[in-house]
């Protein structure tokens, strides 16, 4: 979704350690959910690094990952030494594991070619739901398809009437997709973010429009960008994997690039954003509890920047604005959940916040869309969908449910304020996306037809809630085949995140459709940490809390077993990034709930992660895990829950993990050790046992030469 305040809400808590960029495009972004690219460059406590400087992405040598503490500092010369048979160990580890994935994804090759061809299909059969955003203005409208952007008037469906503008290739960019699209007001501008596969920082290239466009400027290293006004863009910049920085710079005759804010808080990150009738350009510096809004008058761009609240600890805030008034989403007041409070330009401090909605208790705040006379509220609770419709005339709230079967929002790009209807798109894990629309003139909920291939299977939602060790009830999101009498001996596939307050991914994937129809049960749990009941749900399941997300775990697993949903022998689970966390732990504390294991890109070493405050991430992160440096307790807690750390001789399941050479959130060396040990655990343990039906699992890591982070498209899905 790339509308409304729902990017700047996920962006807030977003893990650096998590990306998917399966919609490219961006059209909308509050706060875009890609945050700035970090690096955990690990290396042992022992050895003094805090002065090492390395290009992003790269991988410190062997010795600075297994040096005790105490180690000596060696010579430098035995440095250099060192350094060269630490990188010849690693490439030949590489080297290694890449010839044994090449030995066992040959095995496979029939089965491969039979699921590409599968899922190729399905993509096939669902893109017509799936075209690409549009941006309106007047009469035209721009959109992107396959790295060309492209004109056509409003309501003209004739291709003969669509004028090509230009490509990335004709830029000088050939492989780089297009992140995100601004327009200036007038169109005679055009912005647009470049992003190559293999690297996080991209490229805003200013097109001027007509029937030639030309190539303006290029801006290297931007984050997110705005037009103030027709020839006045405000941009932010990445620099050393941070991003706080705001420059102005002017397409006048008199070019003009200036500096205009600098966060000097390492914890905050920032980025720009126009309210929705372009009233004002904001300046949102935020960590993960904490934010500050600075306001620019697009009708003065050139004055100073304003400040709205100064940050207040613990307390979230972004603005919108409507008729001289801000509206302000906040965490202020209790309970610390979102609610939405408004407040005079002229005097927008804290104690002029007047209450307008406060959202119910275990409710979850997806996305928020500003209208003329209306705001619409999209909101989860445990599991539905629900849109909240406040009135600013009449102060009425209309809330509507939404098909039970609908799992997540996709919002218009780009709405007209002025609109009388709201458009979106619902979809699940295993549903492509569905337009309706909300008409505030006979508020009522639409849903609009389209030309829909009837999807055959026969796929049930269940929602179930399984009781953790303290009794806490955690929501389970089902999909299952309707025979239930089958269901005992079908494959399950589980799948956790749980971390930085967000929810699971839970939009439309063709390979999750393909698993529904060959009779697999697929399971998202919701466990704290996430975002899933609200604020409160991360809280419980973040620093010193952290272990319950492992209880929650645990405990949904059980209650589907319980149920009928498959059986251990039949279940794998599936995490991402910060998930590897809980799933990691999992594996050691319970392997016997899972057959096999599939990661991408996991984050499996908190301890010594957290250890290195001299790293860019780690500060900031401190709110996340916690810090292990501030007593032994701290640092024996995260240990207890470590993946790594907890690595010990026992029977684990098969593990499958992909990870990215180019990766500069999760460094692959982290995920290579883990690899070793894990296999050398096994087969301790296998050498140890003489047991019945004694088995060494395979622990098999696919190493992508290309991508960067949790990079994968459908594409590449296998």
């Amino acid at each position: 979704s790339c509308g409304g305040l729902q990017n700047l809400l996920q962006g807030l808590s977003f893990s650096v350690r998590y990306y998917s960029k399966n919609n490219h495009l961006q059209t909308l972004c509050l706060h875009s959910k890609i945050k700035q690219s970090k690096c955990h460059i690990l290396c042992c406590s022992g050895c003094i690094n805090t002065q090492m400087t390395l290009p992003a992405g790269s991988i410190l040598p062997w010795r600075f990952f297994s040096c005790k503490g105490g180690t000596k500092i060696p010579s430098k010369q035995n440095q250099t030494s060192s350094r060269v048979e630490a990188e010849l160990v690693y490439k030949n580890l590489l080297k290694s594991e890449r010839e044994n994935w090449n030995s066992i994804s040959a095995r496979y090759k029939v089965m491969t070619k039979r699921i590409k061809e599968k899922i190729e299909e399905l993509h096939t059969k669902y893109t017509f739901n799936s075209e690409s955003p549009k941006i309106k203005i007047g009469n035209n409208v721009y959109f992107e398809e396959n790295g060309c952007i492209f004109l056509s008037k409003a309501g003209d469906v004739d291709e003969e009437n669509i004028d090509f503008l230009f490509s990335t290739e004709d830029l000088g960019f050939s492989g780089a997709f297009i992140q995100r699209i601004r327009i200036s007001p007038d169109q005679t501008y055009m912005a647009i973010s470049l992003k190559s596969e293999n690297a996080e920082e991209a490229t805003c290239v200013v097109m001027k429009l007509g029937h030639f466009p030309v190539m303006e400027r290029v801006i290297p290293s931007v984050f997110s960008f705005e037009w103030a006004t027709n020839d006045i863009l405000y941009y932010t910049s990445q620099k050393n994997l941070k991003c706080q920085n705001v420059f102005m710079t002017t397409f006048t005759k008199q070019k003009l690039t200036k500096l205009v804010y600098t966060e000097q808080d390492a914890r905050f990150f920032v980025d720009i954003y126009c309210t929705k009738d372009r009233h004002f350009l904001t300046i949102n510096s935020n960590s993960k509890t904490t934010s500050e809004v600075w306001l620019v008058d697009c009708r003065h761009p050139l004055k100073s920047p304003t400040l709205v609240q100064a940050r207040t600890k613990g307390v979230i805030y972004h603005i919108e604005h409507r008729k001289d008034e801000l509206y302000i989403l906040t965490t202020y007041g209790h309970p610390a959940e979102y609610k939405l409070m408004k407040a005079p330009v002229a005097s927008s401090g804290m104690e002029n916040w007047q209450l307008v909605y406060a959202l119910e208790k275990q409710s979850k705040l997806v996305d928020l869309e500003m209208f003329s006379d209306h705001c619409i509220m999209f909101l989860k609770n445990t599991g539905h969908l629900y849109l909240n419709v406040i009135s600013f005339v009449s102060h009425a709230i209309q809330s509507i449910k939404l098909p039970t079967w609908a799992c997540e929002f996709e919002l218009e790009p780009h709405p007209n304020p002025s609109t009388s209807t709201c458009y979106f798109q619902l979809t699940s894990p295993v549903h492509p996306p569905q337009p309706f629309a909300y008409s505030f003139e006979e508020n009522n909920l639409i849903e609009q037809a389209v030309q829909e291939v009837p999807i055959t299977l026969n796929c049930h939602t269940t929602r179930l809630l399984a009781k953790s060790k303290d009794e806490t009830l955690v929501p389970i999101t089902v999909f299952h085949n309707r025979n239930s009498k089958e269901l005992p001996r079908k494959p399950l596939l589980v799948h956790v995140y749980g971390a930085y307050g967000i929810d699971l991914n839970m939009s439309f994937k063709e390979e999750k459709l393909m698993l529904i129809e060959e009779g697999w049960i697929l399971a998202y749990c919701h466990v704290r940490g996430g975002g899933e009941l609200g604020l409160s749900w991360h809280r419980e399941g973040c620093q010193h809390n952290k272990l319950k997300g492992l209880h929650d775990l645990k405990a949904c697993i059980l209650l589907l077993h319980r149920l009928g949903f498959s059986q251990p022998r039949y279940t794998a689970l599936a995490a991402a990034s910060a998930g590897g966390v809980l799933a990691g732990a999992l594996c050691n504390t319970d392997p016997a709930l899972l057959r096999a294991m599939v990661l991408q890109a996991p984050f499996v070493d908190v301890l010594n992660t957290m250890m290195k405050t001299h790293l860019p991430l780690t500060i900031e992160e401190q709110e996340e895990w916690g810090n292990p440096l501030a007593g032994e307790k701290y640092m024996e807690y995260i240990k207890s829950y470590c993946p790594y750390q907890n690595i010990k001789p026992q029977c684990y399941p098969s593990v499958f993990i992909t990870a990215y050479e180019n990766d500069q959130r999760v460094p692959l060396l982290g995920i290579l050790q883990y690899v070793q040990k894990l296999r050398q655990a096994a087969l301790d343990h296998a050498s140890r046992t003489s047991e019945k039906g004694n088995w060494i699992p395979h622990i098999i890591l696919d190493i992508q030469a290309k991508g960067s982070h949790c990079d994968s498209s459908w594409e590449e899905s296998l």
